[in-house]
């Protein structure tokens, strides 16, 4: 199930959990059209509580919102945090780094329920920018629409996908991406529930660097342990 922004960069950090969330990418030009990404205005300290539901009846519940800021090689960014459970499933959290005015990201932290936050090398967030651009290209605006959604009534921009006919609903009282609804090219569903006025950042203790290594000899020792 390919989303659209928010689930571009809640992938980055699931991913790297080793969770297999079927959401989409990262990083693209934004200026060669009328770009869906004029929707992204991070202020630190809000969000928004979203519910998805698939076409097979699964449910999600995600939150995303602006934790701090931050600069990478003296470009401003912002922390970009994700709450996320799947059909009442354990939580997993996770923070991105994204510049503002090239819409990268620079550094990931994911921490699941119960264990110790980790940070992932800079290369991994970097290597997912040809698929955003190629994502992102294929939004255009088809105008305005007014929308009701369990957060409450919304004068949007409605913005279309070309190559599967997405749709996604935007609104500038919506921080940080302005996501109000979208209906995905499967026909699954994803609406605003909450906005958020005091996002807290919810990773906790001391952040580990990633090792690559060290994880898949984990994961041979518990093979070895099964009966």
């Amino acid at each position: 199930m390919k989303r659209w922004i928010p689930a571009a960069a809640l992938l980055a950090f699931c991913l790297f959990a080793g969770a297999a969330l079927a959401h989409a990418q990262t990083g693209m030009d934004v200026f060669k059209r009328p770009s869906i990404t004029k929707a992204f205005h991070p202020v630190v300290g809000k969000g928004a509580a979203y519910q998805s539901t698939g076409k097979d009846g699964s449910t999600r519940n995600t939150e995303i919102g602006i934790v701090g800021k931050d600069s990478v090689d003296g470009k401003g960014g912002f922390w970009m945090e994700f709450v996320s459970a799947a059909n009442g499933g354990k939580q997993m959290v996770g923070k991105v780094l994204i510049t503002t005015d090239d819409f990268q990201f620079h550094r990931m932290i994911f921490q699941q329920s119960g264990q110790q936050a980790m940070e992932m090398p800079a290369n991994m967030a970097g290597g997912r920018a040809n698929k955003m651009d190629e994502h992102l290209a294929e939004w255009h605006s088809a105008g305005s629409q007014t929308i009701t959604v369990p957060a409450g009534t919304f004068s949007c921009e409605h913005w279309v996908s070309d190559k599967n006919h997405a749709e996604v609903w935007t609104s500038d009282k919506v921080t940080p991406f302005g996501m109000v609804k979208e209906v995905d090219a499967s026909g699954g569903v994803e609406v605003l529930v909450k906005v958020i006025d005091n996002f807290p950042d919810r990773i906790t203790g001391t952040v580990k660097q990633f090792d690559m290594q060290q994880m898949m000899q984990e994961m041979q020792q518990r093979r070895e342990q099964k009966p």
